[in-house]
């Protein structure tokens, strides 16, 4: 049974969305349709800055005061930047849903942009990209976008030292006017709320200022390389290849090949590099799939010396996929994935962020329907969706 499910488009141009539910809890998000790959490759990092730097202060409330208005009521805040979205979230008991919808509004309209704020917030940043190069499985996560596509979408989210250096006040100022105006809001909740209650405040509190995103060509590409590293101890490495971006026919097949490899301890890869041969702890796969962009990735780390023992092991599966794949194990691994997708829609942030994504993909209305569209996978797809072309390979060794 589908879950009780609003979404309207008000006259400002404001998109709000409720997943109603009986529990005294609401999960709440402003979110923009803008993110990194909305960002030239001179300014990468911005939407990630911008939103770091909302938590910072309105003429309303200082950085403290935004917090404690949400904690102080039971709350949890937060946020995240994405290619596609960029989104300010809270978590408390529905009875303060006004205090969420007041402090959350506030930082996405009002947000006071202080110099020193920047300045010191650009320092936090400069740290937070050591710390995604110093670990290691992140680090070799971001890398392989960067060999799956061309620049600006090939460019870490994040940012680099020399793209942040050069985003000043008036750069930020320029991309929060032309970004977050209410025609690339979404107001979305999860949890015991009114629905007509939340468009008649979005209404109440935004205006009818209509903005633009950027957009940029997605370019795919492949790559490989090994680098090398002196004080890692594990050799990280991850496997990646382009898959039909969603509305395409063969995204579900994306989603189920991802899993027959790498999806949990039954998976193919899982069994066939740590369970036969010892050769690695961490066997994961993971799909990124979206409407502009997609791919499946598989990670693995192991030791030095088994690099290409385990590049090798990797496409020597998608070759036994494609030549031995059965309905069984294809029935089994559908199976697989529904339970998941019914798992994670237990937490009410997980399934308010995977609602934004859906919606700013342009394919809401099919979120409810994964378990309907996984169904439909054809073996004979998924066989020869395993039949590789190409593919992206990075690997850190320790030196």
């Amino acid at each position: 049974m589908k879950p009780e499910f609003y979404r309207k488009v008000l006259k400002n141009g404001m998109t709000v969305i409720l997943e109603k539910r009986s529990l005294p809890i609401v999960a709440v998000s402003f979110a923009v349709r803008c993110g990194g790959i909305n960002e030239s490759a001179e300014e990468k990092g911005i939407s990630h800055f911008v939103e770091h730097l909302l938590y910072k202060g309105t003429p309303k409330r200082n950085a403290k005061q935004i917090a404690e208005a949400i904690e102080r009521n039971g709350g949890e805040l937060n946020g995240f930047t994405d290619e596609i979205i960029t989104a300010y979230w809270c978590k408390m008991p529905s009875k303060h849903i006004s205090v969420a919808l007041d402090v959350l509004s506030d930082m996405v309209k009002n947000p006071l942009f202080d110099q020193k704020e920047i300045d010191k917030e650009r320092k936090v940043i400069f740290e937070e990209i050591k710390m995604r190069k110093d670990v290691p499985r992140v680090y070799v996560t971001d890398k392989i976008q960067n060999f799956l596509y061309d620049a600006p979408l090939g460019s870490n989210l994040i940012g680099t030292h020399e793209t942040m250096s050069s985003i000043d006040r008036k750069k930020i100022l320029t991309r929060f006017k032309e970004v977050y105006t209410p025609n690339n809001m979404i107001l979305c909740v999860v949890g015991d709320a009114d629905f007509q209650e939340l468009c008649n405040f979005a209404e109440k509190n935004f205006d009818n200022k209509k903005g633009s995103v950027p957009q940029f060509k997605v370019v795919e590409k492949n790559n490989s390389s090994i680098e090398t590293r002196k004080g890692v101890d594990q050799a990280n490495l991850m496997f990646a290849y382009h898959v039909p971006n969603l509305g395409q026919k063969d995204a579900y097949t994306a989603f189920a090949l991802g899993a027959v490899l790498g999806e949990g301890m039954s998976s193919r890869l899982f069994s066939e590099i740590r369970e036969k041969r010892n050769l690695a702890y961490a066997v994961k796969g993971n799909s990124n799939i979206n409407r502009d962009y997609s791919y499946n990735m598989i990670y693995v780390g192991t030791t030095k010396d088994k690099i290409e023992e385990v590049k090798k092991l990797i496409l020597k599966e998608f070759e036994k996929v494609a030549d031995e794949l059965g309905e069984k194990e294809l029935s089994e691994v559908k199976e697989q994935l529904i339970g998941h997708y019914q798992i994670s829609m237990e937490d009410s942030v997980l399934q308010m962020s995977s609602l934004l994504l859906w919606e700013i993909n342009g394919f809401f209305e099919d979120f409810y329907d994964f378990e309907k569209k996984i169904k439909t996978v054809n073996l004979e797809d998924v066989k020869k969706m395993a039949k590789l072309k190409n593919y992206s390979f990075f690997a850190l060794v320790p030196e």
